[in-house]
């Protein structure tokens, strides 16, 4: 894989977006990345749970779409049969970035846009295109750029969120044991989930606090999002 350039009009004036989703698009995803500025909307659709990095032992929050690698329950004749599409999925090919630049003699760092040059969804015949022919970002780049800002802000909220739920004992390893109609059975570890028992234990003090935070609310919405889990499972046994 080529590492992401920077996006910029003159290397990219022609390019366009595939926006539609499909398997071929890299869309046959089996969960993604989520933050609590989205659960209430990822709720609504996708089991949250949380997953820790084998490398370097962080937590981070996902969306939930199958229950096996390479397995998008949601995926079906073409479409993605969801009104709520996470952020993380949506704003494939392009990726958040920082380069440092000198405004009046200081040296600054701000936010960019890179581009996975190898993604599939880039090409030059169909799809939104990035620039309009005579220049300038058309509203398709900058809403990219938008999506981009909520997932970087969302992401940096989401760690003190976890950092939180770690510190208060309130996230429990699971393992989801499922039989579909036809006999056969999946069994999916290595997630974790809110203990509810220790959440109702907790002083109502402490409780008030994750409200003020507004974690309070991505708790409980993490909570309601398990119900989601028959809609995959309805998913998977139509198949």
């Amino acid at each position: 894989m080529n590492k992401p350039v920077l996006l910029n009009s003159v290397d990219h004036k022609d390019i366009k977006i595939i926006t539609e989703r499909s398997e071929k698009y890299g869309d046959n995803l089996w969960y993604t990345v989520t933050f609590p500025a989205e659960f209430r909307s990822v709720q609504a659709h996708y089991p949250i749970f949380f997953q820790k990095d084998s490398n370097t032992g962080q937590f981070y929050s996902v969306a939930m779409f199958g229950f096996q690698h390479k397995e998008n329950l949601f995926l079906q004749d073409g479409k993605w049969q969801a009104s709520y599409i996470p952020l993380t999925v949506r704003r494939q090919p392009f990726l958040i970035g920082q380069q440092t630049i000198q405004e009046d003699g200081v040296e600054q760092v701000q936010r960019v846009i890179h581009l996975d040059p190898n993604h599939p969804r880039i090409n030059e015949i169909e799809g939104e295109p990035l620039f309009f022919p005579y220049g300038g970002n058309t509203p398709y780049l900058d809403e990219v750029g938008e999506m981009l800002e909520v997932i970087h802000h969302g992401l940096i909220d989401s760690k003190q969120f976890i950092e939180t739920l770690i510190k208060l004992e309130l996230l429990e390893s699971f393992t989801l044991d499922i039989e579909l109609d036809n006999g056969a059975k999946h069994q999916m570890i290595g997630f974790y989930t809110i203990n509810e028992e220790t959440l109702a234990s907790l002083p109502a003090e402490t409780l008030g606090e994750l409200h003020q935070n507004g974690y309070l609310n991505a708790i409980y919405m993490t909570l309601a999002s398990q119900s989601n889990i028959r809609q995959l499972l309805n998913f998977k046994n139509a198949q």
